[in-house]
């Protein structure tokens, strides 16, 4: 008798047997078989055939009425042949229709049903085999939108937290709770660098460690005429070995997944999960690429051409010269502060690719983003963002100060952005040149005293706010009030005037 065979499945989730046993409009009853709740039916097939092996993928609910039953059956070992054929072929189940050839399920099919394990279920007159088999594809369809819904919004939910102030530990953290399992970032080393969800057994942890290094890439073998000094000409290297991108393996019903990251620095990711669900290799790669992106570094074109904007500022060239290497004539210079923990080089890169732009400075706990006038910067989820007005590149000082102030009011205000007033409004009215001499004059007794001066704007800002202003410049509301006080001092004006307020606001916007 040939060895039982692995059912060839359809790329459609399977159907839980119990699932169909539960549909009430069937009306079926298991009487033979375990009652695993693991059975599952791919799909539903009905056959009259003596042995049906032949005509059987494997996984199938075999539906037959006992047409083929000859009389003398029950005295011979017919059932057990029947049934040990069904199981060599991979049945999952038969089910035995009671019209309109036989009253009952034979007693002799049942007990070589139990015998082999096989789950026998019987089905009632008015239940028809095409509606069986109707139901079994209704499951299966309704499994298949359940795993597409489940595979949208785990894409949806990883997407978002790539783009956070944290965006690894983030895909991370995402990824072990939508496969309700562990989720780890390995270096090119083999070491654990970031890791979210239920720590497992530490066979489990060796095992993926091990797994990761399957798919981990190999460095080029040396070139042992190379490292010796008699050698003469160096030979090209090799190329590195041959890798798969992904790698599987079971420790009982624990799944191990691992997937080299693309970036191709050899960073690679590490998944364990309680089985394997419809769906989990596609959210598992889905946080690959993130994961790719995050860690990897890209050269291109672009990044030639930042990298020789960059030794032209270094070497001296102004930044009109070197802006048309940088892709864009209009600039918008954007600050952001996370409103977590401070941010790390990849968090800075992944808020430059949410804003669309490579020009990242991270600054102590400001990420500085120089942005293409063209693409609009929106609100970034665990974020706060300053964006200046748009300038030419002579500007990008000026728009550098913008933005900061701009921060500073968002922060104060608890808005996710603010921007820098485009319109000039009245200020339009006074040539710069005159706005520019009066602002002089009048601010020249805060000269020198920079904290002054931020103080007064960031508190006209704010509309004479105490505390706002003093969550803005992170100071003591009693500090605000003594600068406030020495600024009305050095400048011998009535700050409770909404005129002096105006004219100084005024000053301080074109000073």
């Amino acid at each position: 008798m040939p060895e039982t065979i692995a059912p060839a499945v359809p790329p459609t989730p399977p159907v839980p047997l119990s699932a169909l046993l539960a549909r009430e409009d069937l009306a079926l009853r298991q009487v033979a078989g375990p009652a695993d709740p693991s059975i599952v039916i791919h799909w539903a097939h009905t056959s009259e055939m003596a042995d049906p092996y032949p005509y059987l993928l494997g996984g199938e609910l075999l539906l037959t009425a006992g047409v083929h039953i000859p009389e003398a059956a029950g005295a011979g070992g017919y059932f057990d042949d029947y049934v040990s054929r069904i199981v060599a072929a991979g049945g999952a189940a038969l089910g035995f229709g009671l019209a309109p050839v036989h009253d009952t399920v034979p007693r002799a099919l049942v007990e070589s049903c139990d015998t082999h394990g096989l789950p026998l279920l019987e089905v009632p007159p008015q239940t028809t085999f095409s509606g069986v088999a109707r139901a079994v594809w209704q499951l299966m369809a309704q499994a298949r939108l359940a795993e597409l819904r489940r595979v949208t919004e785990a894409q949806q939910s990883l997407a978002s937290a790539a783009a956070r102030p944290d965006p690894v530990p983030s895909v991370l953290h995402r990824l072990a709770r939508h496969l309700s399992g562990r989720a780890v970032l390995y270096g090119p080393d083999g070491t654990e660098l970031a890791g979210a969800g239920r720590e497992p057994a530490q066979r489990v942890r060796a095992a993926l460690a091990d797994l990761a290094a399957v798919v981990r890439p190999l460095p080029a073998a040396a070139d042992p005429a190379a490292a010796s000094p008699a050698a003469a000409a160096p030979a090209a290297a090799p190329a590195p070995a041959a890798r798969p991108a992904s790698a599987t393996e079971s420790l009982g019903d624990t799944h191990l997944a691992a997937y080299a990251l693309g970036s191709g620095e050899g960073f690679v990711l590490g998944v364990v999960s309680p089985g394997r669900e419809p769906g989990d290799h596609t959210i598992a790669s889905v946080a690959a690429v993130l994961l790719s992106l995050l860690t990897g570094e890209h050269q291109s074109g672009a990044g030639a051409a930042r990298s020789s904007a960059l030794v032209r500022v270094l070497l001296g060239a102004p930044p009109e010269e070197v802006a048309p290497l940088l892709g864009g004539r209009g600039w918008v210079v954007v600050h952001a502060r996370p409103e977590a923990q401070s941010p790390d080089a990849v968090a800075a890169s992944a808020l430059g690719a949410a804003l669309g732009s490579p020009l990242v400075d991270l600054r102590h706990d400001v990420v500085r983003v120089l942005v293409p006038a063209g693409r609009e910067p929106a609100p970034v989820p665990g974020w706060t963002l300053g964006v200046s007005a748009a300038v030419g590149p002579h500007e990008w000082p000026a728009a550098d100060m913008q933005a900061a102030r701009a921060l500073t009011r968002a922060r104060a205000t608890r808005s996710p952005l603010a921007r820098h007033g485009a319109g000039a409004g009245l200020a339009g009215l006074v040539p710069p040149a005159e706005a520019e001499a009066h602002a002089r004059a009048l601010l020249a007794p805060l000269a020198g005293r920079p904290e002054l001066t931020e103080t007064l704007r960031t508190w006209l800002s704010l509309h004479g706010s105490w505390d706002r202003t003093a969550v803005a410049l992170d100071v003591h509301r009693n500090t605000v009030r003594q600068r406030i006080a020495r600024c009305a001092a050095q400048l011998d004006a009535d700050l409770d005037d909404p005129d002096v307020r105006m004219e100084l606001w005024f000053a301080l916007r074109h000073g």
